[in-house]
């Protein structure tokens, strides 16, 4: 005689009902337990968040609370595991990037009096360690209970009025050179050995280019001859 698969839900059914989804219910049916914050930004975050926005004044846009896995890549990951995981689960308080590319060109972090406990600062060294081996600027503003937006227009004009660091400028990567297969180049911002591709639309379409492996995470190309 078969079983009745309400009487007898097996493992599937001990697996949902530790995950607290009922057997019964159908998927249309089963309200989840997600709800909007209503406090997404602090009041501080906020209050920094409005100042930020005046200092600004449209030159950038503003990301808050970004995750560092989604600003920055691992290089040579096979080489170099469990260094997203060490980024997967922190963020930057904001980050600018370019109105028109998107692409990052200064984190701030708002440091409150968290920043002066011990496991903190160990969280900050490494966070402050990414943004220099990827010659991403970080600025740290102290927090405070009101914010001037022509002093961090100051501070910030040096990043908003030229575009985002030259990949060049990122930190020396070990046995960078050595990397290279033969008669390829190293690409200059991850170290790996660029491919010899070929541009298949656009204006040079048909011609062969160096573009890094690691693309679309990285775009750097180089010129054939």
């Amino acid at each position: 005689m078969g079983t009745d698969a309400n009487q007898n839900p097996g493992c599937l059914g001990a697996v949902l009902r530790l995950l607290g989804i009922g057997t019964e219910a159908s998927p249309s049916d089963t309200a989840l337990p997600f709800r909007v914050r209503d406090d997404f930004l602090s009041p501080a975050e906020l209050s920094f968040y409005r100042a930020l926005s005046a200092a600004v004044n449209a030159r950038a846009h503003i990301c808050p609370k970004v995750n560092l896995a989604d600003i920055f890549f691992v290089v040579r990951p096979n080489e170099n595991q469990g260094a997203r995981g060490r980024i997967s689960q922190k963020h930057v308080d904001f980050l600018l990037c370019d109105s028109q590319t998107m692409k990052p060109l200064v984190g701030i972090e708002l440091d409150d009096s968290s920043h002066a406990r011990s496991k903190r600062q160990e969280r900050d060294a490494l966070v402050d360690a990414v943004f220099v081996a990827a010659a991403l600027p970080l600025l740290r503003i102290p927090a405070a209970a009101s914010y001037s937006p022509i002093e961090l227009a100051s501070k910030l004009s040096a990043h908003l009025s030229v575009a985002a660091p030259a990949a060049t400028e990122s930190a020396p990567l070990p046995a960078e050179a050595a990397d290279a297969q033969e008669g390829m180049p190293a690409c200059p911002k991850c170290g790996v050995s660029m491919a010899l591709r070929t541009a298949s639309k656009g204006e040079q379409s048909g011609r062969q280019f160096y573009g890094c492996q690691n693309y679309p995470k990285c775009r750097e190309t180089r010129p054939v001859g």
